[in-house]
């Protein structure tokens, strides 16, 4: 079982979510249950449902971090999130359906070991005995459904697979590629608390050097084919390898956020979308 104490519920507001609404927004109808089982349809259903996206730093809004602004963002208005918002938000509704977490921040690597600040947010789960990683906020590389966490477990959800192994303190994850294992990010089990992810958040949002300030992207995973939206580029890709590269229009992308990632846009976001970043 746990190594380390989770942080108490009461440190991360969780209460503040309604999880009758929550469950709706992700189009979860079974029962509720701490096994296996259940971690895993809700994960499915909230990798399904939410799309990873940072609509809001195009825009130039800010991105918080409370429950009460991930539930309104999230559940009531129909948006997606960056990994720290999808992955806090899902954190409170596990704690509010009984299930014991443990909040960590990763270290992206994306096919590279060149050591990078903790900007991820994953969730390791007590279920049915044994713990699990759970991440429905990385994106197009992230695991659909949660893995055993132990060295050398792997899950195979559609035509992609994930493994998990341990090297010395780290954990990392990958994902298989036509060429071999991909690395997608660290992490340590060491307790982060709110302030942790509330600094990563800032030094995210606000640093000149941050590759998402200013920008509109939105990523899925599927089945079958994963797709990343970066400005008005939009690039599918296969198991095998095979990309297919769109270049769309500002009306299509706009399109695209609503039907490919499932992003609800209010009529004034959409505008402001299309006459200020989808315009340069």
């Amino acid at each position: 079982m746990s190594t380390l104490p989770p942080a108490p519920s009461t440190d991360w507001n969780s209460d503040a979510l309604v999880l009758d609404a929550y469950l709706h927004r992700i189009g979860y109808t079974g029962e509720i249950a701490t096994d296996a089982e259940t971690l895993r349809a809700l994960h499915r259903a909230h990798t399904d449902a939410v799309s990873w996206e940072i609509v809001d730093l195009a825009l130039g809004n800010p991105i918080t971090l409370d429950v009460p602004s991930l539930y309104k963002k999230i559940v009531d208005a129909g948006r997606g999130g960056c990994c720290l918002e999808s992955n806090l938000l899902f954190a409170a509704a596990l704690e509010q359906a009984g299930f014991t977490v443990t909040r960590h921040l990763a270290r992206v690597r994306r096919g590279s070991t060149a050591l990078r600040y903790r900007s991820h947010a994953v969730v390791v789960v007590e279920a049915g005995g044994r713990r699990w990683l759970a991440d429905v906020g990385f994106g197009d590389e992230g695991p659909l459904e949660p893995l055993p966490f132990e060295d050398g477990a792997q899950v195979t959800t559609g035509d992609w697979t994930w493994r998990l192994d341990r090297e010395g303190e780290d954990w990392i994850l990958r994902c298989l590629h036509h060429d071999g294992w991909f690395d997608v990010y660290s992490l340590r089990e060491e307790l982060q608390a709110p302030v942790d992810f509330e600094v990563s958040n800032v030094y995210t949002c606000t640093n000149p050097s941050s590759p998402f300030i200013g920008k509109l992207v939105a990523q899925r995973g599927g089945d079958t084919v994963r797709h990343v939206l970066r400005h008005r580029t939009l690039t599918g890709t296969w198991p095998d390898g095979r990309q297919e590269v769109t270049e769309l229009t500002a009306d299509e992308t706009v399109r695209h956020l609503r039907e490919t990632f499932r992003i609800t846009l209010t009529p004034d976001e959409e505008r402001a979308l299309r006459e200020g970043v989808l315009s340069r």
